[in-house]
């Protein structure tokens, strides 16, 4: 059945948000049976093994399993040992310490989306400042299978990672109950503008994740979530609404997550992340979020950058044996995976349908040994072909 002809209203309003409803919407109970894959349910929420999913021998119906968690289930799964290797996070982690130690000497202060400007840390576009600060740290750590896995299970191929970090303090307050990306980053009037089907396909174009960079004790105000919220049709317009804040609060569920754990949902998830009530635990969570390619990315990544400084990882971890599998979860989480929208007079389909993307390059460019001058001059170049 298409999108577009979903049962239901053609049109949404906030006079369609009914918190009756609502409420017997999401009071659902999480059966461990339909979870096969998982190792047990957390307040709702499955719980998986990262070592049992690196070894599933159906990964067709692994795939299949998370995407009717984050479509019709709780929509949200959390993975322990997502990041099994803690020297893997601590390398990265540095990183981000040292991006905000610049950020502050700078004068800089990141904004929040939903909390108040300043109270805690935040790095923007760290995707690509991690990249070009440590990009062997960079490789290590997004090869990582089990981030390939769900975002390629939610968007399938060619998807784009961003990274956002998030440090809440000791003391910081945390956020409000929101929606994310795409239709929770506007206005009710605004996202009323958009039909129905736009709101039910939203949410399948992008996938939130957080991976915990230390040990998240509840105290220190892991994300809250709703599970089932993310089925609720007008909850883009209902989120801001005080009896659906007063419905969160009320009944949200909270995970603690040890360092390497992660978390992945649906962006429709009602969400936010909590205070942190301890008094020497500054909560850093690197969060991800994943576009589809066929969808826009909230932040812009120069990404050409970025595969020109992990290229020469690359061609060293694969001189020592590294397989084509670790290879290309780097290659996905570094360059452009889809080769639209482009210029087709200059940059034509040679072989099919479509020209070359960034990431064939870089695949290409590792496969022979390019030098690394002689990629960047075959990015540069691309990027030329596809300008008007």
């Amino acid at each position: 059945m298409s999108v577009a002809s979903v049962p239901g209203r053609t049109w949404l309003s906030e006079q369609d948000c009914d918190l009756a409803a609502f409420r017997t919407l999401v009071a659902r109970t999480t059966d461990l049976a339909d979870h096969p894959h998982a190792d047990s349910v957390a307040d709702d929420v499955p719980v998986y093994d990262a070592e049992r999913l690196r070894t599933a021998g159906d990964r067709d119906a692994l795939r299949a399993e998370l995407v009717r968690a984050f479509a019709d289930g709780p929509g949200i799964v959390v993975i322990k040992g997502a990041y099994p290797d803690p020297s893997v996070v601590d390398r990265v982690t540095a990183v981000f310490e040292a991006l905000i130690a610049e950020q502050r000497a700078s004068g800089a202060t990141a904004g929040d989306h939903f909390a108040k400007p300043g109270a805690n840390d935040r790095v923007w576009n760290a995707l690509e400042k991690t990249a070009l600060y440590d990009a062997q740290a960079f490789a290590d750590y997004y090869a990582n299978g089990v981030l390939a896995l769900v975002s390629s299970a939610w968007l399938g191929p060619g998807y784009q990672v961003t990274s956002q970090v998030n440090v809440v303090n000791p003391g910081g307050a945390g956020q409000t109950a929101h929606r994310d990306y795409h239709l929770g980053f506007l206005s009710n009037a605004a996202a009323a503008a958009y039909p129905a089907h736009v709101h039910r396909l939203s949410p399948a174009l992008t996938l939130q994740g957080a991976v915990a960079h230390c040990d998240m004790p509840v105290e220190s105000g892991p994300t809250l979530y709703l599970p089932y919220s993310q089925l609720y049709e007008p909850g883009y317009l209902a989120w801001r609404l005080p009896e659906f804040q007063a419905y969160f609060e009320a009944h949200h569920v909270q995970l603690p997550l040890a360092k390497g754990d992660a978390a992945f949902f649906n962006p429709a998830l009602f969400h936010a992340a909590g205070t942190n009530r301890t008094t020497d635990v500054r909560r850093t969570a690197n969060l991800l979020q994943i576009s589809s390619a066929f969808g826009r990315a909230m932040e812009t990544v120069d990404r050409e950058a970025v595969a020109n400084a992990v290229f020469p990882v690359l061609l060293r971890r694969a001189a020592e044996g590294a397989g084509e599998e670790w290879l290309d979860n780097v290659i996905a989480a570094s360059a452009e995976g889809y080769p639209f929208p482009t210029n087709l007079d200059s940059d034509p389909p040679v072989e099919g349908l479509a020209p070359p993307a960034q990431a064939d390059v870089l695949r290409r460019a590792v496969r022979e040994k390019w030098t690394p001058e002689r990629l960047r001059a075959e990015l540069r170049a691309g990027s030329e072909r596809r300008e008007s």
